[in-house]
């Protein structure tokens, strides 16, 4: 997101949906990296038990 269309953004629908579009954009980085990292840590847990935990199975039980 470049300076000028964010401060498009603010003229346009405001400073709270500027700040919380921001927010979201940001945030949704760290919430893939910390996604990755619990699919990680799944997995190597899952290796030392000798279990074998699907990421998928996971995923419909959280959604």
């Amino acid at each position: 997101m470049e300076i000028n269309e964010l401060l498009n953004l603010i003229a346009n629908v405001g400073f709270p949906v500027a700040i919380s579009a921001y927010l979201l954009i940001r945030l949704e980085k760290q919430i893939m990296t910390l996604t990755y990292s619990i699919n990680k840590l799944n997995t190597i847990v899952s290796t030392k038990l000798g279990i074998v935990i699907e990421s998928e199975e996971i995923n419909k039980k959280v959604s």
